[in-house]
């Protein structure tokens, strides 16, 4: 079964490489932002999963606070964004 959970967690750091691609070349930044957030959430995912296979109990505190930092960053690039503060973005915003 730990053969099986090592090879999920390649296969999820390798669709987390392919995100890298789309951060470096993304055409805006909300694709970079998605691209990002696949990390956060792939990261949790292969950490979570390389902690199953291995028995490591300190891969879910890892994983927790990789999804807390993920949470983080997308509330920043929602406040840095023009319109990001609460109010609806106007034509001078864009």
């Amino acid at each position: 079964m730990s053969e099986f959970l090592l090879a999920a967690a390649g296969f999820v750091l390798l669709t987390v490489a392919v995100g890298l691609v789309r951060i470096l070349r993304g055409p805006a930044n909300v694709d970079r932002m998605m691209a990002a957030q696949l990390f956060g959430t792939g990261g949790v995912a292969a950490v979570l999963l390389l902690g199953a296979a291995t028995g490591a109990a300190a891969a879910i505190d890892v994983a927790l606070t990789l999804a807390l930092l993920a949470a983080f960053a997308s509330f920043a690039f929602v406040k840095a964004a023009p319109g990001g503060d609460g109010a609806p973005a106007t034509d001078r915003d864009r």
